[in-house]
């Protein structure tokens, strides 16, 4: 796919998605939504990707739907294979079998927040600023981000971001959980270059996809018994793998570890890792 609204990049085991319309401060449009999807499929399709970051070009990481766009938004909410645009960028990150790496600077609202929370790690630069404005402009939010939001800071401050829509600091992210770190703009891209870096290089794959995806299905279960029920099939299958074996041989041997598991192939195909619409 010929992208226009975003690039796309591989190195060194790392995907790097960039939103790249810093002329509109990355305004979202509909095209920019089916490019995120097909970038992130891509990535998820890749067996030399082992982790993904998103970013952005300029001085904002995305200050919402682009209102002067004019694409239509809506939809047939009846029709089970029509997602609202942001959906299209969730649903795949949630069911990616590689952690995400969201490096956020300057503004992030509306859609330019919501559509980041299915990411594993969000970083900011100590410049950023984030909404949930769907309030203040008679919209709702999108994205999965009714469920997503309460699960990384909490009810109450999900119902505080939500229902005022106000704009809050990188401190108060980070101090709420909803960011991993806050750094310098300046070094923000290299510290999310530098986390990617690690998690390619010292953790397996397929580890990380049933990790990634198994905290996300366990939050929406009701006890512990399901994770223990999930514990036997993992760890049953975990001792059978070549990776588990060499994660302990190169610790023994004071060596940086060579995984050789492929995530597409290797995550066990257990019912309960899977997503389905409903």
């Amino acid at each position: 796919m010929e992208f226009t609204t975003i690039t796309y990049d591989t190195a060194d085991q790392i995907a790097t998605i960039t939103l790249n319309r810093p002329e509109a401060r990355n305004g979202f449009t509909l095209t920019m939504a089916d490019e995120l999807n097909a970038a992130l499929l891509g990535a998820d399709g890749d067996d030399r990707v082992r982790v993904v970051i998103l970013r952005a070009a300029g001085l904002h990481f995305c200050v919402g739907m682009d209102m002067a766009g004019g694409d239509p938004t809506v939809g047939d909410p009846d029709d089970p294979l029509w997602d609202e645009p942001a959906t299209r960028v969730a649903r795949p990150m949630v069911n990616l079998n590689k952690p995400v790496i969201v490096a956020i600077q300057g503004a992030a609202v509306g859609v330019g927040l919501s559509m980041t929370l299915a990411a594993d790690f969000r970083l900011a630069s100590d410049d950023a600023r984030f909404g949930f404005v769907f309030a203040r402009r008679g919209l709702f939010p999108e994205a999965g981000s009714m469920w997503l939001l309460p699960q990384i800071v909490g009810l109450g401050k999900a119902k505080e971001w939500m229902i005022t829509g106000r704009i809050f600091d990188a401190d108060e992210a980070a101090d709420a959980g909803l960011v991993t770190a806050v750094h310098p703009r300046e070094k923000l891209w290299a510290a999310a270059d530098a986390l990617a870096r690690e998690i390619a290089s010292t953790v397996a794959p397929v580890s990380a996809a049933v990790i990634r995806r198994g905290l996300t299905v366990m939050a929406a279960r009701g006890n512990p018994e399901a994770a223990f029920a999930v514990d036997r099939q993992t760890i049953s299958y975990g001792f059978t793998t070549p990776d588990l074996a060499e994660g302990v041989a190169s610790f023994l041997q004071k060596r940086p570890p060579q995984f050789t598991g492929v995530a597409r192939e290797e995550v066990p195909r257990f019912p309960w890792l899977t997503f389905e619409r409903e």
